[in-house]
């Protein structure tokens, strides 16, 4: 027997050996790589009316709340004012239950004239020098079911200054001086105020149905207004 087939049986023995010992593991290969960590799942946002924002809570009672900023006086408080004032000096205390300057229309200063004074505010608005109201733009009148009210827009070309009057009357008698002596504008809007609202001037020259026949029974604009004539 050769040499070198004695040290391959010797090789095999001692391999046989070492595989059948006990309690001796083979090690694990130290080239593995580590196990990386699990990475943590990440939650999907529900969709819907689930995955709606939630609302932010209510404010609280006691959290501060930013101040609003008063509003800015009118430019033409001053005018309002004085004629306020020049009006009630020369027509009586009375004569005005209200004042103010209506924003929406342009800052035009606004009184609330009683009826029972019209004429005699109405002939300072118009022959005073200090009011100088030359030019009616236009007389409207307003159903507020409890009451009526006629509305008036003066413009003076003089002073080129502008006044809004409202003068109101009970419903049942609804009855307003006419002022269609000082301005020749009103004599035809007070008739149609009379022939649509049925609102009375008192003193017009010549008051009458202006768009209606003669004949007609109510006044279409005022809101209790029923139609003898019923659709279809």
């Amino acid at each position: 027997m050769s040499t070198c087939e004695i040290n391959n049986k010797d090789l095999e023995k001692k391999s046989a050996e070492l595989s059948s010992s006990p309690g001796k593991k083979a090690e694990p290969d130290r080239a593995e790589k580590k196990a990386a960590p699990a990475k943590k799942a990440v939650p999907k946002m529900p969709t819907g009316a689930a995955g709606a924002r939630r609302a932010r809570p209510a404010e609280r009672p006691n959290q501060a709340k930013k101040e609003e900023k008063p509003e800015e006086p009118s430019p033409l408080e001053p005018l309002l004012q004085k004629f306020v004032r020049e009006i009630r000096e020369k027509a009586g205390e009375d004569a005005i239950t209200e004042a103010y300057i209506n924003r929406a229309s342009g800052h035009v200063p606004t009184l609330v004239v009683t009826k029972e004074k019209w004429s005699d505010v109405a002939i300072i608005l118009k022959e005073d020098p200090a009011f100088a109201f030359d030019y009616m733009r236009v007389l409207s009148s307003v159903d507020y079911q409890t009451e009526l009210e006629v509305v008036y827009q003066f413009y003076s070309f003089k002073n080129e200054h502008q006044i809004a009057i409202r003068v109101k009357t009970d419903r049942e008698k609804a009855e307003v001086p006419s002022v269609a002596h000082l301005w020749k504008a009103a004599n035809w809007n007070e008739r149609e105020a009379y022939d649509l609202m049925g609102i009375r001037f008192k003193g017009h020259p010549d008051l009458r149905r202006i768009m209606l026949p003669d004949d007609w029974v109510g006044h279409p604009l005022r809101k209790d207004y029923e139609s003898l004539d019923k659709e279809g």
